[in-house]
């Protein structure tokens, strides 16, 4: 992991006027925001699913509504990790809490055509201050003006710190929990199929769905704490378009 983040790091240094090249030939940028509900795993590796808040913000898009940018583009990568209370699940008894987590990081797209290409690095604090990304493709299909669709094939990385925290037990909690020490390695921790959709309401405001089914591997899905290594949720909410223009 870490050489695939430094790899990632001059990669992105040597493209620096290509990505401001980039940005001067776009336009626009927009995104979808909004809030939904998720129905997903309690936690990653628990075999319960229960009902969250989805924080949207998706989507992102370089160019004219009447046209993705083809082509190479780098944007901003988020993510926001909900906080873990092991007091709440009989299978995390005596393991440490989690609290949130943001990650902040940059993903390069290549778009041709309906299809999209993208890799992403980012660095996380907070509940964790590992470094995570994903590379992955989707597929766009526009049955007519207002739907949109998207098939998507992904695999998400994270290095030793990163799974350490959500798969790993410590000596210190082996003592508390009973179960044995655990120090899982870095790399692709969960492989993940999508279906997307957006139905536009109003030309500004959609209904977003997705349903995904994601399948632990490696080190992360052979920890003590994994009850199941299927991980499918659903989520369903409503987002405003929004468009920044230059």
């Amino acid at each position: 992991m870490r050489r695939l983040l430094a790899l990632t790091l001059i990669s992105t240094s040597l493209a620096a006027p290509a990505v401001a090249q980039s940005f001067l030939d776009v336009d626009q940028v927009s995104l979808d925001a909004g809030i939904g509900a998720s129905y997903s795993p309690e936690y990653m590796g628990s075999g319960d699913n229960n009902a969250s808040p989805w924080f949207i913000l998706k989507n992102v898009t370089l160019g004219t509504p009447e046209g993705e940018k083809q082509g190479f583009s780098f944007i901003p990568s988020l993510r926001y990790m909900g906080d873990r209370d092991s007091s709440d699940y009989d299978r995390l008894q005596g393991l440490d809490d989690i609290d949130r987590a943001g990650e902040l990081g940059l993903r390069v797209n290549y778009v041709t055509g309906p299809f999209t290409s993208y890799g992403a690095v980012r660095k996380g604090f907070g509940g964790h201050d590992g470094v995570v990304g994903e590379i992955g493709t989707k597929y766009r299909f526009e049955p007519n003006d207002k739907l949109t669709l998207w098939t998507g094939a992904e695999l998400e990385l994270g290095d030793d710190k990163f799974t350490g925290t959500y798969f790993g037990v410590s000596d210190s909690e082996a003592v508390s929990s009973g179960y044995s020490a655990y120090d899982p390695d870095g790399g692709p921790y969960r492989a993940n199929i999508s279906l997307e959709a957006r139905y536009m309401l109003t030309p500004d405001t959609s209904l977003l769905g997705k349903v995904t089914y994601g399948r632990l591997m490696g080190d992360a899905a052979d920890s003590p704490i994994v009850e199941e290594k299927g991980q499918p949720s659903i989520s369903i909410g409503v987002a405003r378009r929004l468009n920044f223009r230059f």
